[in-house]
């Protein structure tokens, strides 16, 4: 066997794909570079894992000094492991994903980006490395997981409406769904908790305000749209 010292050691990233949701409209936050590979090519925000870095650490250093963010929602996505994916060598890359409520937030570019910007869903740019790739993939994961799990709730204000949540579910799903039908198995499940206020300042419409149910066994939903 060889000694550990003679193998060649690949180079370990993370890319971040932070979803955004306003204006009825899902959006992912790029970064314009600034340097070389892909000068003035938007991407997926990242960095390398540093010797003494957990993923989550690398993940929490990126959002805080390249986007100015803290404490949010994350998850582990998927790696990625082509061996020509970067052309500065061989770097497999940890993606994750993060949701986020963007008006809690004041995005801040870092050095290493010209800008940072939100851009919905449908009218990307086009992205450098292999960037769109992760980023289709963290979509498909969100639109998987938002039927069985309580993602969704990070994305709006800690108190929303019944017609709020129905909106976000067919932004991210890109779907049509039944009102009645999304109300009724909303409710049936407990996943949200009628506060007993409502939403004022909407013209002869008070609507009802609810936030989610923080004591819901976990696995204990399924939202079959259907």
């Amino acid at each position: 066997m060889k000694p550990f010292h003679s193998y060649q050691n690949p180079s370990l990233a993370i890319d971040l794909v932070v979803f955004g949701y306003q204006q009825r409209t899902l959006s992912v936050l790029l970064l314009n570079r600034n340097e070389m590979p892909f000068k003035d090519t938007w991407t997926l925000p990242g960095a390398f894992l540093q010797m003494d870095e957990r993923f989550k650490d690398t993940c929490s250093r990126v959002l805080k000094t390249k986007l100015g963010m803290d404490n949010v929602y994350l998850e582990q996505l998927y790696s990625f492991d082509e061996p020509e994916r970067d052309p500065r060598g061989r770097v497999i890359a940890i993606a994750h994903y993060a949701l986020i409520n963007p008006k809690n937030f004041a995005i801040t570019a870092g050095s290493m980006a010209n800008d940072v910007q939100w851009f919905d869903i449908h009218q990307m740019p086009e992205l450098g490395f292999d960037h769109q790739e992760i980023f289709t993939q963290a979509l498909q994961r969100l639109r998987s997981k938002i039927l069985y799990f309580p993602v969704g709730f990070e994305l709006l204000d800690d108190l929303f409406t019944m017609p709020e949540l129905h909106e976000l579910y067919e932004c991210i799903l890109d779907t049509t769904i039944d009102r009645r039908n999304f109300r009724r198995k909303i409710l049936d499940a407990q996943y949200i908790i009628n506060t007993g206020k409502k939403r004022e300042g909407l013209q002869n419409r008070h609507p009802d305000l609810y936030k989610f149910n923080k004591k819901l066994p976990k696995n204990a939903f399924q939202l079959n749209i259907n």
